[in-house]
């Protein structure tokens, strides 16, 4: 996939042309921890310059990304200048606003199970407060003498006109024309992500799987959204990433379970990219993680693998005349699952990269987790392989049993003997033993016991059927030459 380069600004330009303004907020989430928000903001403006403040962005608003136009087309406006306020209310920015000033504390205190409201007079020589940073020890004085800290809960004045309680963005507006509307605002944010997972259920015995995928989404943004269009991009976006925010997760909710049967999740392809959207207006609550259903898939066929690489790890970095180089005691034998995601295997869907967890039912029906792994982002009619683990009763042995180098004539002649054990009762197993020729780029198979397929310029594959409780030895020479 040819990855297209997209600026925040230009990938708002293009979401916000395709939709219309409403009270019904919208978000498209990207799986790189920032979304780009589209929503509704009532102007009653006059002809000319008009001052608007806007405090319902997220806590996490990159405020160059801003997008402000009339949906309707009718009048023109230009944001003449903005600016962004980030300082929220604290009981520590006040401190720091009353610096050097006089303010009244309170102090209740308790004397035979009876409270007394005490005011004690204080001023603020040092708040404490660091913007961006940990805060210090404040420095009250009182009654002529310093402490490190508050005497009692701070009482302060009233706050001014100037004050802001949440992030904001104030606007000076150019418009063309008086009146009343419904402008939309459209910004990227930080503090929003996605990802997918999915689970794959075998029975007790055979291949045929059925998959159920996940679409969990996370917002730490600071804001609700109330009833939103949800949709998710899947891709690798370029993105630059100034900072990562992580925040804690208080609230799980789930959706998938309705009534009737239509797609919960629909998707289609976007630009360079794949775009899901989430078929019914939900709300997201800020710290909330979110989960819907979006894939479902019956009798999938997902064979079982297993691969035995000897010298796992081993690769070809130049001519090695190094005896041992390769020796690897590696016995174990990895279990691996294979399925195409076509319509003819149930699929066929563009999968976005996640987790995948593996059950199967045992003789009492019950699920059993037999392991997991990844995927990346997977297009239609893509083979998908995963390892699930290593098999308990299959084991391979792996030994060197000639080396022989000419530096002379320019050759190296070395031989291996590799043995396949098949412990199971009464499962015949094929299994599939990778060997990497690492010494030199031109080699040649001078004898063998079995045959074998080349995969790539430096890797052969002999793929050897094992019946219950039997060993096969696979033996083969390699001839290097330069």
């Amino acid at each position: 996939m040819i990855m297209k380069k997209l600026t925040p600004i230009l990938l708002i330009a293009g979401l916000l042309s395709s939709g219309i303004a409403g009270a019904q907020p919208s978000l498209t989430i990207y799986n790189q921890n920032f979304a780009v928000v589209r929503d509704s903001v009532p102007l009653d403006l006059q002809s000319g310059v008009n001052n608007v403040r806007y405090a319902d962005a997220t806590a996490q608003v990159e405020p160059d990304s801003v997008i402000l136009r009339d949906p309707n087309g009718k009048r023109s406006l230009q944001i003449l200048e903005q600016n962004y306020r980030n300082d929220p209310v604290s009981q520590e920015l006040l401190l720091s606003l009353n610096e050097g000033r006089t303010i009244d504390f309170e102090n209740i205190r308790t004397k035979d199970n009876t409270q007394t409201r005490e005011i004690i007079p204080g001023k603020i020589v040092r708040s404490g407060y660091v913007p961006g940073g940990s805060p210090t020890q404040p420095i009250i004085e009182v009654d002529g003498k310093l402490q490190f800290q508050l005497p009692g809960m701070p009482l302060f004045p009233d706050l001014g006109d100037d004050t802001v309680l949440k992030p904001t963005l104030n606007w000076l507006l150019q418009s063309d024309k008086p009146g009343k509307f419904d402008a939309e605002v459209g910004y990227v944010t930080g503090g929003f992500d996605w990802s997918a997972s999915y689970n794959l259920v075998s029975p007790e015995k055979g291949d045929n799987v059925d998959l159920v995928g996940w679409i969990t989404m996370n917002n730490n943004s600071g804001k609700t959204f109330e009833n939103a269009k949800i949709k998710l991009m899947a891709g690798d976006v370029n993105k630059i990433q100034p900072q990562t925010f992580r925040c804690a997760r208080n609230a799980v909710s789930v959706l998938g379970a309705m009534e009737d049967k239509s797609e919960a999740v629909t998707e289609k392809a976007f630009d360079e990219f794949h775009l899901y959207s989430v078929a019914r207006p939900t709300t997201l609550h800020d710290r909330e993680t979110k989960q819907v259903e979006f894939v479902h898939a019956e009798k999938m066929f997902a064979p079982t693998i297993y691969v035995y690489d000897g010298a796992e790890g081993y690769r070809f970095y130049g001519l090695n005349y190094d005896q041992g180089y390769g020796q690897s005691g590696n016995k174990k034998i990895s279990v691996m699952r294979e399925f195409v995601n076509a319509e003819t295997n149930h699929l066929g869907i563009a999968l976005p990269k996640g987790k995948l967890r593996f059950y199967r039912r045992d003789a009492d029906g019950q699920l059993q987790f037999v392991g997991e792994d990844t995927i990346d982002h997977t297009p239609r009619n893509e083979t998908i392989r995963v390892t699930t683990g290593n098999s308990f009763d299959l084991v391979g042995e792996r030994k060197q049993t000639n080396f022989h180098v000419d530096t002379g004539d320019k050759w190296i002649d070395e031989s291996f003997e590799i043995k396949l054990r098949n412990r199971k009762k009464d499962a015949p197993v094929e299994i599939r033993v990778v060997e990497h020729l690492y010494r030199w780029n031109n080699w040649e198979i001078t004898a063998k016991s079995d045959d074998f397929k080349k995969t790539d310029a430096q890797t052969i594959e002999f793929r050897v059927p094992v019946k219950p409780d039997e060993e096969k030895t696979v033996t083969y020479t390699v001839h290097y030459s330069w």
